[in-house]
Order: C-alpha cells, then structure tokens, then sequence
C-alpha cells in the first residue's frame, strides 16, 4: 500500500485529528437513542492505539444528511456519551466542529484525552471541500488520520481537503483493514471467482457488475434490477420495477458477458408490495400477470446460485435477493447467505442492505470481511478510486 497507516506514525505527545464514521441510527422517536453502534466500534481500535501512544484525540464525523444547518436530531451528542461508555474513560463534546472556542478545546487537549466534534455537515462548506474549513479543521491538531472508510468515496473537507495542510497523514486501521480485504477482489482475485449483486437497480449497479465481468468468472444477480436484464430479454414482468432507460445498457451487458451473467432461473411473485399478498412461485419464462411484480428468488435460483457458490474460492456479495425485509420474500436472500457463509471461500461482502441481510440470517461471524462502508465499497469494487484515499497517497 502507497499510503502510511496510523501505527507508522510517531503519536507520542500529538494531537490526532480523526476521521471517524459516526453516522449511526438513531430511533426516529426519540432522535437520541442509537439502534445500533457497529461504526463506533468499528473506529475503537485506532482511537485505542492513538491514546496509548500518547496521542490527544480529536474525533470528527457526519451524522445524516443536515445540508449546512444545525439539526438537533443530527447532533453526535449521543454517540459521545455511547463511546464514553465504550473507551471507559471520559469524552469530551464540542458545541461546533470549527471556531475559536474548538480551537482553545483542542490546544487545551491533554494525551490521553478524546474531543469529539460535533456534526461536520452543519457546515456547507464540508461537503463543498471548502479550502478555507479544510485549513480551520487542520489547524485543531498535527497529524490527520482517515479511518472512516464509509465516506472514503467523498472528496470532502474531512476526508481529503484537510490532508494539504497537516504535516503527516495516515489511514487508520479500519481504512486499511476495509482496502486490504476489498483488494483481494480486484488486484490478483483468487478463481473460481463468483460475484453476487442484488439490489433495486441496475443504474446504481452497473459499474460494478461490469467490473465483476471482467474479473469474475460467474455473476449471480438477483434483486429487482434483474427484471430490466428480464425485460430487455422479450420476458412479461408484470408490474415489476423495471428502468425502462436502462433496457439498452442491459441488452449491452448480457451481449459481452460471455456466458459470465446468471439470471434467475425462478421467482416469488406477489399480487402486491405487502407481506399479505398473493404469492405464487413460478418459472421467469411464464408471464407475470399484469399488477403481479417479483419480489424474491425461487428455490431453483437458489440452488443454481449455491452450487456456483460452493465451488468458490473467492465470493463478493453486494445487495439482496428479494425484499427480504419483508418475511414471505426474504427466503432467497437469507438462503445465498447461508450458502456463502457455509462455503470454504474468502467471503467479501458490501456493506448497506448487504449488511443488515447478514444480520437477519445471524452468519456474520462466518463471513471473511463484512465491509462498513456500502458506497464506498461500491465504488471500490467498480474500480473508481477513493478520494480519501488518494489523499492519503492511494493503493
């Protein structure tokens, strides 16, 4: 790897200006109770290493989409005192993340202290990479530390305008954990290779598939953006989601796809988008009656995709199978999981609804490497380059 990691760094009596992934949820009800801290765990062991080396820390992050002004169910004040808990010593909490009295917090940092910021996007200007708020997020400490690899694929103030005007920077080791094990799908892959992406669309996933095409032996799609592939191929899909748009570039795919793309074989059809529809399981050859959408992979899909799974030596899995959010259509996506989790494979898997499906079936712990960063592992895997990446120095 091009770029430095945070146990290259000498931390002792420094003060660490770290980018964490912070953005949590939070219950809708109350806006203050965090549902899960998978991230604020995740961020631990650089934070840990940092204080142990003598560092002060200065954490920042984002939390939800507050467009430049201050939302008090955005604020990061619950994950202060959920991290307090976790680091077992006290965390600070600014009222900003820029500004005089940030600036006095942080001179005043003592080794071994944690300052967490408040909300990065308060500010317009970190989305922008505004110069001049990359220069006062700088100015709070020596060193930068990236280890939120969930915004690795924003060129923001946080992730990469800040790198210009600190003397060193590093990637923590989360960051590099996330590109070390994303790597292993796309530098020198091992084979068989099978590639597995779900999802709702086929625009938000076509560089990726595309990608897989070239380097994966099999691509195993499921989803609702199997229906535009469906679509494209002369097949009735009822009321299905389909980018009607998007029916070309389809077409294109399978065209230079080589025998590479699997399509599903069978579906679980539905009268309607409710757990108290009408279902029926049937062939995709046979026509889906009109109002009728696909919901979910069949058994026979099921056991096409396993059998290619279970021959595998490398699988990455991005996106679900079905609505498996909903019971009578979460069967394909738990079974695939299943049969990854139960292969002999390194197993790669995206973050997003990947994430939470792998939660629902409870095979985390069987999984090779379950990234946090769903769009950033996206675009790693379509082969883009990270920004806040390349700032560190790149692969």
């Amino acid at each position: 790897m091009a770029y430095k990691i945070i146990s290259d760094l000498n931390l002792q009596g420094k003060k660490v200006f770290m980018r964490v992934d912070f953005n949590v949820p939070l219950d809708k009800a109350t806006g203050t109770e965090i549902t899960s801290d998978t991230r604020i765990r995740a961020a631990l062991p650089s934070i840990q290493l940092a204080l142990d080396n003598g560092a002060a820390v200065v954490l920042a992050s984002h939390l939800g989409r507050p467009e430049g002004k201050r939302v008090a169910t955005m604020s990061l004040k619950p994950v202060a005192a959920r991290l307090a808990e976790l680091l077992g010593r006290p965390v600070a909490m600014a009222a900003d993340c820029v500004g005089p009295e940030i600036e006095a917090l942080a001179a005043a940092l003592k080794p071994g202290e944690v300052l967490l910021l408040e909300n990065l996007r308060y500010h317009a200007e970190e989305e922008a990479n505004d110069v001049s708020f990359s220069k006062q997020l700088a100015a709070l400490a020596d060193v930068y530390v990236n280890d939120a690899f969930g915004t690795a694929h924003r060129a923001q103030a946080s992730t990469a305008g800040i790198v210009a005007y600190v003397s060193e920077s590093a990637a923590g080791l989360l960051m590099d954990k996330e590109l070390t094990w994303l790597s292993k799908a796309t530098a020198t892959p091992a084979h068989p290779y099978v590639a597995i992406v779900g999802g709702a669309k086929i625009s938000g996933k076509i560089d990726v598939v595309e990608n897989f095409l070239r380097l994966a032996d099999k691509v195993l799609i499921g989803g609702a953006m199997a229906y535009t592939f469906f679509k494209a191929q002369g097949k009735q899909v009822g009321g299905s989601l389909v980018e009607d748009e998007k029916l070309d570039l389809a077409k294109e795919t399978m065209a230079k796809a080589a025998g590479k793309l699997m399509l599903p074989l069978d579906h679980v059809i539905a009268s309607s988008f409710s757990a108290e529809a009408e279902t029926k399981t049937v062939d995709v050859d046979e026509p889906v009656p009109a109002g009728w959408l696909g919901l979910d992979i069949g058994p026979k899909t099921i056991a096409a995709y396993s059998a290619q799974i279970a021959g595998a030596k490398l699988i990455v899995w991005n996106g679900p199978m079905g609505v498996f959010e909903l019971e009578p259509f979460a069967n394909g996506t738990l079974s695939v999981g299943r049969a990854v989790a139960n292969s002999a494979a390194v197993s790669i898997v995206g973050g997003g609804d990947s994430e939470k499906a792998i939660k629902k079936a409870g095979i985390g712990a069987k999984l090779s490497h379950v990234s946090t960063g769903g769009g950033a592992s996206l675009e790693f895997l379509s082969g883009l380059k990270l920004p806040g990446v390349e700032a560190l120095g790149g692969i």
